[in-house]
């Protein structure tokens, strides 16, 4: 698995608990099937840009909010 998929599923298992909701909701929200959505938040899946469009939606945050966890000292760590 690349770092960068654990760390995107670290942070939707973050927000997915802060909302409430299951993963099942939250796949139906988003428009993607169950077993994708745990993917993701397991960290073996990378989303697509338009999966992380339809995250956004799900989650009502945007982009950044979502990808917070992707700071420049992150990602200087993550292709060292």
């Amino acid at each position: 698995m690349a770092r960068e998929s654990e760390m995107f599923g670290e942070a939707l298992s973050r927000w997915r608990a802060k909302s409430g909701l299951s993963q099942e909701h939250l796949a139906h929200e988003a428009r993607i099937t169950t077993s994708y959505y745990g993917q993701l938040e397991r960290g073996q899946k990378s989303p697509t840009l338009t999966v992380i469009l339809k995250l956004c939606h799900a989650f009502d945050c945007s982009p950044g909010e979502l990808l917070s966890d992707f700071t420049t000292a992150a990602v200087r760590r993550l292709f060292k």
